[in-house]
């Protein structure tokens, strides 16, 4: 009877678009400029964040401020949240104030935050023994992207929270919403993979930066070269300027989330039983600049801990 009941209303919710009432929390340097990506599409946002003070240029801008995670849920059809971590994730939602409580029965809950897969499945549970809906939509880009609406969204979950969340997702500011069936484990493990990636390619600029350096080339030259020919793409032309430049600060992504991310993509490798090197040497290069008080620059300095460990 529940999931009869639920599946009717999200047919509702898909005719009825304009109408829904959409929450937001977490408003921090990427879920700021998502929310407010919403209210530029014509829906009426109501937001919650931790520091209140964060909310109040969405609300200039006609978004509606809940004091609470609780009164948020109680007015809302649709729940995004944007949190730092699992903790925080887990907080919101199973919380005595938070979403699990609070949500009417078919409502959805839309996480974009960067967790491990197993924390999505949990919380999926969680929804559904209340009737309610979750999915796993985590984000690549950085805020810029999100301000000129190039996010991309990798979405796993029910076929009826996909189509419903779809069309919302690109009103966000998702130039794509890459889909990746119903096991709502999924969009999250192509996350950190891809972050790890990521890293991957900002240790190896850097290094390469270093030894062309020390080598007496100019580095900004060889890497024009690089960003018009061999590495013609955004990651490897973005974060090489950063990285030349040393452009550090403000961060829009830290080395504590950083860390974070490594942490979440070694739990992965240790459950599924795969062995990542690599991913080791991230981790410790992050966990220098964390340690040296560098918690708090962008993580594109990573190849930055690796000369301050020895690495």
């Amino acid at each position: 009877m529940v999931a009869s009941s639920v599946n009717t209303h999200f047919s509702t919710l898909r005719i009825k678009h304009s109408t829904m009432q959409l929450g937001f929390i977490g408003l921090g340097s990427l879920g700021t400029p998502i929310a407010q990506n919403i209210i530029d599409s014509g829906h009426t946002l109501v937001v919650y964040n931790r520091t209140a003070s964060k909310a109040q240029p969405l609300a200039d801008k006609g978004a509606k401020i809940a004091t609470s995670v609780a009164e948020l849920a109680k007015a809302c059809d649709i729940v995004f949240t944007m949190v730092a971590d699992d903790a925080a994730l887990k907080a919101v939602t199973t919380g005595e104030d938070g979403l699990l409580q609070h949500l009417r029965a078919g409502s959805l809950h839309i996480s974009m935050s960067t967790i491990l897969a197993q924390t999505a499945g949990d919380l999926a549970a969680l929804h559904e023994a209340k009737g309610q809906h979750y999915l796993s939509a985590p984000v690549f880009g950085r805020p810029d992207a999100a301000t000129a609406r190039k996010l991309n969204f990798v979405i796993s979950g029910p076929q009826d929270a996909r189509t419903t969340a779809t069309p919302l997702l690109k009103a966000a500011g998702g130039a794509g919403v890459w889909e990746f069936g119903d096991d709502i484990l999924t969009a999250n493990t192509i996350k950190i993979s891809g972050n790890f990636l990521i890293a991957s390619a900002m240790e190896a600029i850097g290094e390469s930066i270093r030894l062309a350096q020390a080598s007496g080339i100019d580095a900004h030259k060889m890497w024009e070269m690089f960003g018009q020919t061999i590495f013609n793409a955004p990651i490897y032309q973005n974060y090489s300027r950063i990285i030349l430049n040393k452009q550090y600060e403000p961060a829009a992504f830290t080395a504590r989330l950083g860390l974070k991310d490594l942490n979440l993509v070694l739990d992965q490798g240790t459950k599924t039983g795969q062995s990542l090197p690599l991913a080791e040497l991230l981790k410790s290069h992050l966990a220098q600049l964390v340690s040296s008080g560098q918690s708090e620059i962008d993580w594109s300095a990573v190849a930055e801990g690796g000369i301050s460990s020895g690495g």
